[in-house]
């Protein structure tokens, strides 16, 4: 049995995200066009027992049964705390299965924070996928998803990977195969977005709704341009009227070459659609001289 494992945790942008309505409990229903592109977080795993001593970070924490997570990042913007969703994945995977052993989890991060990115949801997908091959548990693709629900919406994505339509809350979700060739360059400024601000101050009744149906079908079609022009995300209606630097940057993206441009999630990060990787690369050096506070990445998608 393995004593350490390293899992890569891929951010997500979303290609298209409607909101169509809202549960009594508060949660809004989705149809969303998820898709993970090559920037990753790294995920080291260890035994407790296994783990190195790393000085100046949070100490041991112990879970209400006892059992012990130690959570370790090189990022300062990491909260290494239990309210870390990797934390979090951890202490549910100790319990559901009983494990009598600790764990030490240590985020390399390059996923920006708060960032629309599924950063933290990336995580904790892959600490549920690396306990799973560290403690041998045996554990089906399905059963990860059903458990990494509890800890947010986009998790089972994130363990699923590749593209996918999610519906309800997120969690219904139906693989998708086929897809244009495009490369990503992603932009995220120096912002911080609420998402329960953004979904407290969405107006359904107002907004322009993405065909969701036609842009699957332009994906299958492995149309890009068709596929690019049908684009939409809700809740920039919300997040764009708050932060206008959103739609500048969305503006540039275009005018460095890209066939499409959007917000991904619920901001603040923007993303533009290209054909080819070298025009994307260029993209990314026009747009880091333009905004050098921003922090921009061009990234292939993962299929």
């Amino acid at each position: 049995m393995d004593t350490k494992v390293t899992v890569k945790g891929y951010a997500k942008i979303n290609l298209g995200l409607d909101v169509i309505g809202k549960l009594e409990n508060g949660y809004h229903l989705l149809r969303s066009v998820m898709q993970q592109i090559d920037l990753y977080d790294t995920i080291e795993l260890s035994r407790l027992a296994e783990a190195v001593v790393i000085k100046n970070v949070l100490p041991a924490a112990v879970t209400d049964n006892g059992m012990r997570i130690t959570l370790t990042s090189d990022s300062d913007a990491v909260p290494l705390d239990q309210n870390n969703l990797a934390y979090k994945a951890a202490k549910l995977l100790l319990e559901h299965d009983s494990i009598s052993e600790g764990v030490n989890i240590h985020i390399i991060k390059k996923i920006p924070v708060a960032a629309g990115l599924a950063g933290g949801s990336t995580d904790a997908a892959a600490v549920l996928t690396g306990m799973n091959e560290l403690f041998g548990l045996g554990h089906s693709k399905d059963e990860l998803q059903e458990l990494g629900v509890r800890l947010g919406a986009d998790v089972p994505f994130c363990i699923m990977g590749g593209t996918a339509l999610a519906e309800g809350i997120g969690e219904k979700l139906t693989p998708i195969q086929t897809m244009p060739e495009m490369y990503i360059v992603i932009a995220k400024p120096l912002i911080g977005v609420s998402t329960k601000y953004v979904y407290e101050n969405l107006r359904l009744e107002q907004v322009t709704h993405p065909d969701t149906e036609q842009i699957l079908a332009a994906m299958q079609g492995k149309d890009l341009r068709e596929m690019t022009g049908l684009l939409g995300n809700v809740l920039e209606s919300v997040t764009i009227e708050k932060y206008p630097l959103i739609r500048e940057l969305k503006d540039a993206m275009l005018e460095t070459g890209a066939v499409g441009s959007l917000m991904s999630g619920s901001g603040p990060t923007v993303f533009g659609i290209f054909d080819t990787m070298e025009k994307a690369s260029e993209a990314e050096i026009q747009m880091r001289r333009k905004y050098p506070q921003v922090f921009i990445q061009a990234a292939g998608i993962i299929c």
